[in-house]
């Protein structure tokens, strides 16, 4: 017989310790959860912002001294990334 373990075997392993074994474990309060809706609706609100200001008034993007590159950056994020 192959001593090597297969797929069928691992799932009778002992976890490592520190090993995170259950993601669905956590809790987040009402709080928490709204605290971060609101933090993504905040980032979006001011992606667009950004969006319409370099559109509209493109000297205003360098008086704030961001360049044409680092707001196409920003825009371009996901409302979930900071």
């Amino acid at each position: 017989m192959n001593d090597t373990p297969t797929f069928g075997s691992a799932a009778h392993q002992p976890a490592r310790p520190g090993m995170l074994t259950d993601v669905s474990r956590r809790h987040y309060s009402l709080a928490t959860l709204q605290s971060i809706l609101a933090t993504w609706d905040e980032r979006i609100r001011f992606r667009w912002d950004l969006e319409q200001k370099a559109k509209d008034n493109p000297h205003l993007i360098d008086d704030i001294g961001l360049t044409k590159d680092q707001v196409e950056a920003e825009i371009a994020k996901p409302f979930w990334r900071r």
